[in-house]
């Protein structure tokens, strides 16, 4: 199936220019601004960023898959389908009291909760990826995977501390894809961060607000 998949998709991956020495892809940079636009419309608290994050995941599930970052691609179609339920709940989604969803802080305990479900489940990922896949990365793949899972979830639940667990995933990221040579992918979770650095002061002001 998968491989069906990259050989359709082969056109898409042709080079479209070569930087620091690396094809860049068209798949990469259809990518890549789909990915751009998402997280912008994120830090405005806007809705279209689940689509735009579909269709973002979807392309980069093929590229990951591509370059035998597994962990990343499985990680991308996980995306996909918390894209939709996170559409759902800035649409539809209630807080407490059956009030719409607003922008607010994780308490003392959920921020607790959640650091340790990330650390746990990194070694469980890093050893599936080891021993059920060729990935010669597996614990380094497995760790922004597993981070960014977080992450997505805290976003759909419009939590403010989404966005420093993207810093750490995105910092992380950019090591993980130069050793791929993915270098339109390093700039732009090296843009991600600086995003998510500005995402976070944004809905700071709006949970204090």
């Amino acid at each position: 199936m998968l491989d069906a998949l990259l050989q359709a998709a082969r056109p898409l991956l042709a080079p479209a220019f070569t930087a620091w020495g690396s094809p860049i892809t068209w798949l990469e940079c259809l990518a890549f601004v789909l990915a751009l636009a998402m997280v912008a419309a994120n830090m405005r608290v806007k809705p279209v960023a689940w689509p735009l994050a579909i269709a973002s995941s979807l392309l980069y599930a093929l590229l990951f898959a591509d370059s035998r970052l597994y962990g990343e691609a499985s990680l991308q179609l996980f995306f996909v389908a918390i894209a939709l339920w996170g559409w759902w709940q800035w649409l539809r989604g209630t807080g407490e009291g059956g009030a719409p969803l607003v922008v607010r802080d994780l308490s003392v305990r959920q921020r607790w909760f959640a650091a340790a479900a990330t650390l746990a489940a990194w070694p469980l990922l890093g050893l599936l990826l080891k021993h059920t896949t060729d990935s010669d990365v597996p614990w380094f793949d497995a760790l922004p995977t597993v981070a960014s899972v977080t992450g997505q979830i805290l976003l759909g639940r419009k939590f403010v501390e989404n966005w420093p667990v993207w810093v750490g995933v995105n910092v992380v990221s950019v090591a993980l894809f130069a050793t791929k040579g993915l270098w339109l992918t390093v700039l732009l979770y090296a843009l991600f961060t600086v995003l998510a650095l500005v995402g976070w002061r944004a809905w700071r002001r709006l949970a204090d607000g």
